[in-house]
């Protein structure tokens, strides 16, 4: 029998299972990493663990302390797991555009919530990493994660993604597909790659809105635009995301996203989230284009339970265009 001593060592060791349905029979092989099975319910356990516990070996988090971050609500669902678990007091900054779910979830762990608007600059005072930002200066024994520019959010994925892919597959597949929020997932995944072989392609998801794509071909920096799928792209250009380990990018929009999500529970009975819908959607455009006996890997990111009053309501997608 194995025992746990406690929830934040079940973190990681989850499935890598194909996909069936969603796939087209002429496409390649599709392996998707069911991310959304981790404690909270998203690969962001991984990330807030390695960080909240590289702070506490360098000294930067001290008993007592307070944990302040910027999040679209997993990386804080993550936190504030770990900071339940280790005792500390937490403080987090989400855009309004995010689910209600993730607020009363936040809550729910003691966090404290701050919302702020989506429809601001990146380098607007109201924006909420600007907000988050303040806080922690103003905060005593605050520790800022930073997980946009952290480079021990790469190395989070390096050691424990990364790693769990390669064993559970032998190193045997052609791409790997994940989306770029912060771009840790991707980076990490990537780079642990690209040190072994470069015959495996490596391709980011983004979002129509985000910046990530239109840097990654023109290296230019584009005026950031609304969109509703949450918990992947950005405004602002992310530390975290590697461009040098990453071979294409795909652009994915709003009802591609949802569709494709709503298909991944109702036809593969996957309870995910939308940026797991425009993921997938990415990673089977690599498939069909791959071909017969290829394999490609790609990540569920987060769970659908913070999604129910969003697109997976049929009411909220139809009011919004996408029935």
């Amino acid at each position: 029998m194995s025992i746990k001593t406690n929830i934040l060592e079940a973190i990681g060791n989850t499935p890598l299972l194909r996909l069936h349905k969603v796939v087209d029979p002429k496409a390649a092989t599709v392996l998707a990493k069911c991310e959304f099975m981790n404690p909270t319910g998203s690969v962001k356990d991984r990330m807030a663990l390695h960080i909240i516990e590289e702070a506490e070996r360098s000294g930067a988090l001290k008993p007592g302390g307070v944990i302040v971050e910027n999040t679209s609500g997993n990386t804080g669902l993550s936190l504030a797991m770990v900071a339940a678990v280790k005792g500390y007091r937490c403080v987090f900054t989400m855009p309004d555009k995010m689910s209600q779910e993730k607020t009363d979830m936040l809550k729910a762990f003691g966090a404290e919530v701050v919302i702020t608007p989506t429809d601001v600059p990146g380098d607007s005072p109201e924006h909420y990493v600007a907000q988050a930002k303040r806080i922690a200066m103003q905060t005593p024994n605050a520790f800022y994660v930073n997980q946009y520019h952290n480079p021990s959010n790469i190395d989070a994925h390096y050691k424990s993604t990364a790693a769990e892919i390669w064993e559970q597959t032998g190193g045997q597949f052609h791409a790997f597909v994940a989306g770029t929020g912060t771009g840790g997932t991707l980076s990490g995944v990537g780079r642990f790659i690209k040190e072994r072989t470069k015959e495996i392609k490596v391709v980011g998801v983004d979002p129509i809105g985000s910046v990530h794509y239109d840097y990654f071909y023109k290296k230019e920096l584009i005026q950031p635009q609304v969109y509703k799928v949450e918990g992947i792209g950005e405004d602002i250009l992310c530390e975290a995301l590697d461009f040098s380990v990453v071979d294409a990018m795909i652009q994915t929009d709003d009802a591609q996203a949802f569709a494709m999500a709503r298909r991944l529970l109702r036809e593969e009975g996957l309870f995910c989230g939308g940026s797991s819908g425009a993921i997938v959607h990415g990673a089977l455009q690599v498939a069909s284009e791959l071909g017969p006996d290829k394999t490609v890997v790609t990540v569920l990111t987060d769970s659908g339970s913070r999604y129910i009053s969003k697109f997976l309501s049929d009411s909220w997608m139809q009011a919004h265009g996408f029935l």
